[in-house]
């Protein structure tokens, strides 16, 4: 018999009945650990999440992806799904990488994990999630939520690892650096440019746009970050060609972190895949591989900061349940989010499920959300910085935390 569909409201209601979530904030006074910080890593494009952390207890998922579908564990099939707990299981291509992790109790997956938003838009969606405002009404683009994170933290160290500052960042007030990793180069204003900017708000009307002590430090920032890096490459590169991908950026990623920030976004792309998405080998295998060595490589590099580190990996939206006739999956609703680091509770499938079945499917196509990624991320904000429900509020406004125990 298939399991009950928990909605989102039902599981909200439940929640607060029981005083599990409280806006007075009393049940997130844990204190943030010292050094603490948090990446979000957002997979642009809708990463297809059945293929990486598999059901393989539904016998549905085996007809609904005929040429797809990775195979239940086998310990003598190197293609075969690598067991989680009796209903998951996890890509083969994240055998080396992010299966030590799990194993180390670092990792977590939240399945049934996104937004109510239901347009399968991929930027209507990105902007969504990046906003972090109640979907209905309207939405202000001059306010992110990491904008509003760092404006609520004391002595916010915030970078985006972006070509440009992201949506998620804009508005507070604040000046974020953002630094290209996949792009080494030479800042874009040389040093006379630089100047004029500075001067131009160091006069009364600028003061009105930006305090002029913000931008300098912004610029300082960018070129200590952009000087770091390049003097990192000239020791490890020592004349050999330097390799690109996720696996080296994240590497960069956490150095600069470990030195200099404790609030970052980073966001990878090439998750649409409509036409032959392959299994236990192809494009999304490959995809992946390099994303789960990337994380590896972070966690590696960061060393001791590692222990006050949590990574929250999220995609706009899943994708359809069903392959389709180009044996690839299309635009779909709910995902499953990743959360790890090496203060985190992993070694465990977190949060409410269902058996996924044609019934528990949400318009018979795609995953249904079952927690909201509003209450998830607010849930962990919480932990890791020790917020009160007052100061998670303005991070993300009518989205009640929920304590998931992820931290």
């Amino acid at each position: 018999m298939p399991a009950p569909i928990i909605t989102r409201r039902s599981l909200l209601a439940g929640t607060l009945a029981s005083g599990a979530l409280m806006a007075s904030g009393r049940a997130f006074a844990v204190p943030a650990a010292a050094g603490a910080r948090v990446l979000v890593v957002f997979l642009r494009g809708a990463y297809d999440a059945t293929n990486i952390i598999v059901p393989i207890a539904s016998d549905f998922y085996y007809t609904a992806r005929p040429t797809i579908a990775i195979a239940r564990p086998d310990p003598t099939n190197p293609k075969a799904a690598l067991p989680l707990d009796g209903q998951w299981g996890l890509h083969p291509a994240l055998a080396t990488s992010l299966y030590p992790l799990w194993q180390a109790g670092q990792m977590a997956f939240v399945p049934f994990a996104g937004t109510d938003d239901m347009s399968r838009s991929h930027f209507e969606t990105q902007d969504t999630i990046e906003l972090g405002q109640p979907i209905a009404g309207t939405r202000d683009y001059r306010s992110g939520f990491m904008a509003r994170l760092a404006g609520v933290l004391n002595g916010a160290r915030p970078v985006a690892f972006t070509d440009a500052v992201p949506l998620t960042f804009h508005g507070g007030g604040l000046q974020i650096p953002n630094v290209a990793v996949n792009a080494i180069a030479k800042p874009g204003l040389d040093a006379r440019q630089q100047g004029l900017i500075e001067s131009m708000y160091a006069g009364a009307a600028g003061q009105g746009l930006a305090p002029e002590v913000a931008v300098r430090q912004g610029f300082a920032t960018r070129e200590q970050a952009y000087a770091s890096l390049a003097d990192e490459m000239a020791r490890a590169g020592r004349g050999a060609v330097v390799p690109k991908g996720f696996e080296l950026q994240a590497a960069r990623v956490a150095s600069l972190m470990a030195e200099h920030y404790n609030l970052a976004f980073i966001d990878v792309g090439g998750w649409d895949t409509h036409t032959y998405q392959g299994g236990a080998d192809g494009q999304l295998a490959g995809r992946i591989g390099e994303l789960g060595r990337g994380l590896a490589a972070f966690a590696k590099t960061s060393g001791a900061a590692w222990a006050n580190t949590t990574v929250i990996v999220v995609s706009e939206f899943g994708r359809t349940f069903r392959e389709n006739g180009d044996k690839g999956t299309d635009h779909g609703h709910g995902s499953i989010y990743w959360v790890l680091g090496g203060g985190v509770r992993g070694g465990r499938m977190v949060g409410p499920q269902v058996a996924l079945t044609a019934d528990t499917l949400n318009q018979n196509r795609d995953l249904p959300v079952l927690t909201d990624y509003r209450a998830l991320l607010g849930g962990v904000f919480a932990r890791v910085y020790g917020l009160n429900g007052a100061r998670v509020a303005r991070v993300f406004p009518q989205g009640p935390p929920m304590d998931l125990g992820l931290v």
